[in-house]
């Protein structure tokens, strides 16, 4: 199950926004428990007072975080330790291990380690590990990650307010992040004033926020839910204060605080409607199957809207550059399985690619179906063999065709006359987006079938949904692709 189903399961059942911290932490260690012994500190203590906080809690919280540090620290018992609390816990509450790995040498074996055989569902990670070192964590779809990006530790704002409150540091990093992955993959953890998380919501509106070191106290917390809410009265994991954790009995405290923020938050959405699952900010009672990745093709930018003069020379008001997918390796993943989706129907011995901008997709595809791949050159060399097609290839074998966009057709009637020149046949063409129109008859007349992950009416109406377009924006795109 992926980790936004099970968590927003969580959420529903328990009606919780809260997350409670397991670790053997001294800071929070009850007292009436006797004195704590550090390194040497009874392992069996700690293991039935870690178990008492899950039995105590369980029914209260939407998931529950581990501190890698607090375990790591206890050594070869410790880890041993972190094992039997995961086992301990509900298997339908989401795990978060508060690891904020740093190191991107290591991000493979430890994304192995965490999710393949501990079984955590996500992971805190330090953003200086840079895109490189979050990717690995991110091949595991059922996964998610939390990019640290502010924390209310007062000594770091001289860091994170640099070099101007009005354009600081933390926004910065926001900005960046928040492109790393799709939404349901990808939270941000997050420290500080009500202003920091109003300011991150306002640029993040989709991304689910573990909220940390929130008070409370009535009025301040009502001023961070207010800020890190979204209209829904979603889109937070809370953590717990810690001080609720050191009581004799922490369930009456948690309870008491679970309802304080359920009261808030039906005060903050009286007259919304609501929507039992978070990710995104998205509610519809038919949702698209690819609607992720179409909002995620938006927000990199893959998808503009104005007045863009076409190859063909027509004047549309949406302009596609799929280019740029190539640099975001987790929108490129969820291409590629859109494109797979399609090819596995369908039956041929070799993926063509139209240069240029379809042959990363063709080499994706190639490599993951385990096809070998030809392309058709775009201009034909002059020297040398002056090959009209590229790789190797027998005469009589079926190719099919993968193209990006489908608007007039002109590329892919170009690229199968070269492929047919040589002896192959075309049967199937597939493209990410067609625009509609009059062009799959155009090609089926010819004797081509053509195949397409998305329409742009589909493209178009999610989007109006998720309220990236008004509907007069969507009038006019409906009316251009029909």
């Amino acid at each position: 199950m992926k980790f936004c189903d099970k968590l927003s399961e969580a959420m529903t059942r328990n009606q919780s926004l809260l997350s409670v911290e397991l670790a053997p932490n001294p800071q929070i260690w009850p007292r009436h428990l006797g004195s704590w012994e550090g390194a040497n500190a009874n392992i069996w203590g700690l293991q039935e007072w870690l178990q008492f906080l899950i039995a105590e809690t369980a029914d209260l919280v939407c998931a529950y975080t581990l501190t890698l540090e607090f375990y790591r620290t206890l050594g070869a018992s410790g880890l041993g330790l972190l094992q039997q609390s995961l086992a301990a816990i509900p298997p339908h509450i989401p795990v978060i291990l508060d690891a904020q790995h740093s190191d991107g040498h290591t991000s493979s074996i430890f994304a192995q380690m965490i999710f393949a055989i501990w079984q955590v569902d996500a992971v805190t990670l330090n953003p200086y590990i840079g895109q490189d070192g979050v990717t690995p964590f991110l091949i595991y779809p059922d996964k998610a990650v939390f990019i640290l990006c502010a924390t209310g530790n007062p000594s770091t704002a001289l860091l994170q307010e640099y070099p101007t409150r009005q354009s600081p540091f933390y926004l910065n990093l926001v900005e960046q992040v928040k492109n790393w992955g799709i939404a349901e993959q990808l939270g941000l953890e997050v420290g500080g004033s009500a202003d920091v998380f109003a300011r991150i919501r306002a640029i993040a509106p989709e991304h689910l926020i573990l909220a940390n070191d929130l008070s409370p106290e009535p009025t301040e917390l009502e001023a961070f839910l207010k800020a890190g809410l979204t209209s829904n009265g979603d889109g937070l994991i809370i953590s717990a204060p810690e001080e609720m954790l050191g009581h004799e009995s922490p369930r009456n405290a948690i309870r008491l605080l679970r309802n304080d923020i359920n009261q808030m938050r039906a005060a903050m959405t009286q007259g919304n409607p609501t929507c039992s699952v978070w990710f995104p900010n998205v509610c519809l009672l038919q949702e698209h199957p690819y609607k992720d990745l179409i909002l995620q093709l938006y927000d990199i930018g893959c998808i503009q809207f104005g007045e863009f003069i076409q190859a063909s020379g027509a004047t549309f008001p949406y302009y596609i550059d799929l280019r740029t997918i190539i640099s975001h390796p987790q929108v490129f993943e969820q291409v590629l399985n859109a494109y797979a989706d399609i090819l596995q129907t369908l039956t041929f011995d070799r993926i063509a690619g139209i240069p240029y901008g379809s042959l990363p997709t063709a080499t994706g595809l190639g490599l993951r179906l385990n096809y070998p791949m030809i392309f058709p050159r775009k201009e034909v060399k002059a020297h040398g063999t002056r090959r009209l097609v590229e790789g190797q290839f027998w005469d009589g074998e079926t190719v099919v065709l993968i193209d990006d966009v489908l608007i007039t057709g002109k590329s892919v009637l170009e690229g199968i006359e070269k492929l047919q020149s040589v002896g192959l046949v075309v049967k199937d063409v597939v493209v990410l987006i067609d625009h509609e129109g009059d062009v799959n008859q155009k090609l089926e007349c010819q004797g081509y079938q053509a195949h397409a992950v998305l329409k742009f009416s589909e493209i178009a109406q999610t989007l109006y949904e998720a309220g990236r377009l008004d509907s007069a924006q969507l009038d006019i795109l409906l009316k251009t692709s029909t």
